[in-house]
């Protein structure tokens, strides 16, 4: 899959707050990973805290791959995420918790789950 570079918009400056390591160049590659993901593998998005986010994937061995690696890579250019990946009875999760103080950036990236999810297959209530 060929990634494509996404234009930066107000949601970019909440999605990559100070603490973000990431190198400004690459932020978009990454933002346009992150909407493949949402467009291609969500199903469901659910909020059941400000400060937690969940997304129940279409599980295949690739879309796991494809999750964890990304998950990894973010953490690495902000900390201050917590990803919990989870498989069983197939099935597949992604929560992401954030402290208190980058709730806004949890909504950003929930706007663009729940944006990218519709233009694909669409989320369900959970």
């Amino acid at each position: 899959m060929e990634l494509q570079q996404v234009p930066a918009g107000p949601d970019d400056q909440v999605w990559a707050p100070q603490e973000c390591t990431l190198p400004t160049a690459e932020r978009p590659l990454r933002t346009a990973e992150f909407d493949a993901l949402f467009s291609e593998a969500v199903q469901a998005i659910a909020r059941p805290e400000p400060t937690r986010l969940r997304l129940d994937l279409i599980f295949t061995a690739e879309n796991a791959a494809r999750t964890a690696e990304l998950a990894a890579r973010e953490n690495c250019c902000c900390s201050f995420f917590v990803f919990t990946f989870t498989i069983a009875d197939g099935a597949m999760a992604l929560e992401m918790r954030v402290p208190e103080e980058q709730t806004e950036v949890l909504e950003a990236l929930q706007r663009r789950a729940e944006t990218a999810a519709l233009a694909g297959a669409g989320p369900q209530p959970i």
